[in-house]
């Protein structure tokens, strides 16, 4: 029986394999880092808040709970297939609003600026809509410089796209926008958990990065530091940073592939989780730190009733804290709405850096302006015998963990041969 390899362990790799084993195919997933899942990553609240030598907040009701340092929203969550796979094993669903519209207490956000700001989101958002008919733009033409909220709007794409407006490609943008809904879910006991126990089961290789995939001969060749691995077939489920800079070589080789992956770039989102002491708010209340600034973070108050601030960063001001003090940035932001009383009441418990990520390089891909189309190029097969699947292929649900399935299982149903058609 002919073997598949699928290369990479995140979301559209464990799919790929999934589907694979479970039509009774022989396959080998491998993986470059030394877990499951890439850019979908709990972390165990067990692991954060310490048990011993003083650590106070402790207490056994956290244990298998998880806070995501990657993807931990079940976006268009109706329609998610990870939504159903969570319900169908166990896990728990979160279906409470995200209250990302939403400034707990208005603090220092008086509602008329949030009115008026939000009158000024949907102003760009149709005027960008508008122009879909034209040339690709970037989504930054469809604000005036002078406008009040614009480093409000180039915060949300931010968080939205990993970069700011005048990086991201309207058609692309546009895309995404026409196809997600706004149903935005949680799963308790994390969505890398649940992503990483899909792949129970499979035939797995950690620590195994492919550095050379030659396609010359009948049999396909993938090199890794551990020798050569034969295939009949391989499922390419890695990064765009990783194709873009060639750290897995082709031969002989697939230029449009790489230079289409550097078309699709990975933007940044990063996250810094704090412990807080006595927390005055409900459970999964909101605060953005700065309304009036680009470089803000959207704080996450209390998820699932946890003694933790969730606080997230994208864009141009991810970046800038990735070498910087970013948990320290965050607490300055909450002190400053909550008062100075507060700044002894939060503790530091993680903070993510996905640019230096190993094997990752990033956080989600967004289309360079002009670029769209090179979606498809990146997820169109080879010979029949390499496919490539992962958030980037996906030509609406980019940079999402459902997008990323959908592509790996098309993949997986390409080789066993059935018809399959992503809509």
């Amino acid at each position: 029986m002919a073997r598949t390899v699928v290369v990479g362990g995140g979301a559209a790799g464990i799919a790929a394999a999934r589907t694979l084993h479970d039509a009774g195919r022989d396959v080998l997933l491998i993986e470059a880092s030394d877990r499951l899942g890439g850019r979908a990553h709990s972390l165990s609240l067990t692991s954060l808040f310490p048990r011993e030598g003083g650590g106070s907040y402790w207490t056994p009701a956290f244990a298998g709970d998880h806070v995501d340092a990657g993807c931990g929203w079940l976006h268009s969550a109706q329609r998610n297939p990870w939504t159903s796979i969570a319900e169908a094993t166990g896990f728990t669903v979160d279906r409470s609003d995200a209250n990302w519209r939403t400034q707990w207490r208005d603090l220092d956000f008086p509602p008329e600026d949030q009115a008026s700001s939000a009158a000024a989101y949907r102003a760009w958002n149709e005027h960008a809509l508008v122009a879909l008919e034209g040339p690709d733009r970037p989504l930054s033409d469809f604000i005036a410089p002078n406008n009040r909220w614009l480093p409000k709007i180039d915060a949300i794409s931010g968080y939205a796209n990993g970069a700011n407006l005048s990086q991201v490609s309207l058609h692309d943008w546009a895309a995404y926008e026409e196809a997600a809904t706004d149903d935005n879910w949680t799963v308790k006991e994390g969505y890398g958990t649940l992503i990483a126990s899909h792949a129970i089961g499979l035939n797995i290789r950690l620590s195994t990065p492919v550095t050379r995939i030659d396609h010359s001969g009948r049999v396909l060749k993938l090199d890794t530091p551990a020798g050569t691995i034969d295939a009949d077939h391989v499922i390419v489920c890695v990064p765009t940073t990783v194709l873009a800079k060639s750290q897995i070589v082709f031969d002989p080789p697939l230029p449009d592939k790489h230079t289409a992956a550097a078309d699709l770039p990975l933007g940044l989102a990063d996250k810094v989780f704090l412990h807080v002491d006595r927390p005055e708010w409900p459970t999964n209340a909101h605060l953005i730190g700065n309304p009036y600034s680009a470089c803000t973070a959207s704080h996450r108050l209390s998820p699932f009733g946890w003694p933790i601030v969730e606080s997230f960063f994208g864009g141009d001001c991810a970046e800038m804290l990735e070498d910087g003090d970013a948990a320290q940035f965050a607490i300055d932001e909450l002190v400053g709405l909550l008062g100075s009383d507060w700044r002894k009441r939060f503790t530091p418990l993680a903070a993510t850096r996905w640019r230096n990520e190993p094997f990752i390089g990033g956080s989600y891909s967004h289309a360079r302006v002009g670029r769209a189309g090179q979606r498809a190029v990146l997820a169109a097969p080879v010979d029949g015998r390499i496919h490539f699947a992962g958030e980037a292929c996906h030509p609406f649900d980019f940079s999402t963990a459902h997008g990323a399935y959908e592509t790996g299982v098309a993949a997986a149903r390409a080789l066993i041969g059935e018809s399959v058609t992503i809509a």
